[in-house]
């Protein structure tokens, strides 16, 4: 799959963790720990780059299973992973991927985590416009639960 770095960002969320990397990366990548806070989701994945990521669980009462690959891994530094999802109600197709990029930085005594999120092929679609109140607001919540779970 393509670098993502230098598509455009369709939405974008961060938060300072007071914990150090390293507990901030275990709580980004441990499954038992992604459960408590990415939508009771269980992620499985070896976190190889090229080797396949799925969440999968109940979200709004309907089963999903998403997916996508797993695109970098720098441990406690970033990663990154294309994501579908069929609750998007949109094709499986490359066309309608997203790309999900974590990255962690020293931030006074604590871990800043930032998430951003581009479409694999590039661009930024209506949709994308529309939705991007919305995608912000989900992972905004995502990383509050991250921080509980990391600061825990």
């Amino acid at each position: 799959m393509p670098a993502t770095k230098a598509n455009p960002i369709t939405a974008s969320a961060s938060v300072v963790v007071n914990r150090p990397k390293k507990q901030v990366w275990k709580a980004l990548t441990d499954p038992d720990l992604v459960k408590q806070y990415f939508m009771g989701a269980t992620v499985k994945t070896d976190w190889q780059v090229g080797h396949p990521i799925t969440f999968s669980g109940t979200w709004k009462d309907k089963p999903f299973e998403d997916h996508g690959e797993i695109l970098s891994f720098e441990p406690e530094k970033e990663m990154s992973y294309s994501h579908w999802s069929p609750l998007s109600g949109s094709e499986d197709k490359p066309d309608n991927y997203h790309v999900v990029h974590i990255t962690l930085a020293d931030a006074d005594g604590g871990t800043k985590v930032t998430l951003e999120q581009s479409n694999l092929n590039g661009g930024v679609t209506d949709a994308d416009r529309a939705s991007r109140a919305d995608y912000e607001k989900n992972w905004e919540g995502t990383l509050e639960g991250l921080k509980k779970v990391a600061e825990a």
